[in-house]
């Protein structure tokens, strides 16, 4: 199985070149995290196709070519819960292409518990036949939607990025609890978020 790289390096170090296509990855996040910073490195390594259900298409399409990305086709959502709208506009993935949903809440809250597992199968379609990788930003914040359950089920890797501030410091922990082709982490991550995704080397605060 082709290992595609995530476009983190350090990642991609613990996961011997990335993720295996066809991997469909689930990244939990609080909304006030800088996760849509790990989106960006995802949607830049390979062509990607981005769908937003909560942006502008022209918000993502700004932030993506600050970081000059050519090769992201953007899509929104007219109705942020609308199940079929979204798998429409899914489309076809390029070869070892990324789909990035973004983020996949509004759809775990509106669906029917079938309705949103067929989704997610055509979501792993996508991936499978395009040998790519899909990543659902799955935001929290107070209860989980219904259908967070399902999400996690049927995700290959599931990144859970947890930020806490004590203090004057912001630390961010990746995660992952669930690597289901390969071994998951033994300790968290410790990442540095600001304008790129790298190791945080700042010893905590006791």
């Amino acid at each position: 199985m082709e290992t595609l790289p995530t476009g983190i390096s350090v990642l991609d170090r613990q996961f011997g070149g990335g993720l295996p296509s066809g991997s469909v990855v689930v990244l939990k996040a609080n909304p006030d995290s800088q996760s849509e910073l790990i989106l960006n490195r995802f949607a830049r390594v390979r062509r990607c196709r981005y769908l937003t259900t909560v942006r502008s298409a022209d918000a993502v399409e700004a932030a993506l070519s600050r970081d000059g990305d050519e090769e992201t086709t953007v899509e929104a959502t007219a109705d942020a819960g609308d199940l079929d709208e979204a798998a429409s506009l899914i489309g076809d993935l390029p070869e070892d292409g990324t789909l990035i949903v973004d983020s996949v809440e509004p759809l775990e809250d509106a669906a029917s518990p079938a309705a949103y597992a067929q989704f997610l199968d055509g979501v792993r379609s996508s991936v499978d036949d395009a040998g790519g990788v899909a990543l659902l930003h799955a935001l929290r914040g107070g209860e989980d939607p219904q259908m967070r359950r399902i999400t996690e089920q049927v995700a290959d890797v599931v990144f859970d990025l947890r930020t806490t501030v004590t203090g004057t410091e912001i630390a961010n922990r990746l995660v992952v609890a669930k690597f289901r082709s390969g071994a998951a982490l033994e300790e968290p991550l410790k990442l540095k978020l600001t304008d790129e995704v790298a190791v945080d080397t700042s010893r905590d605060i006791a």
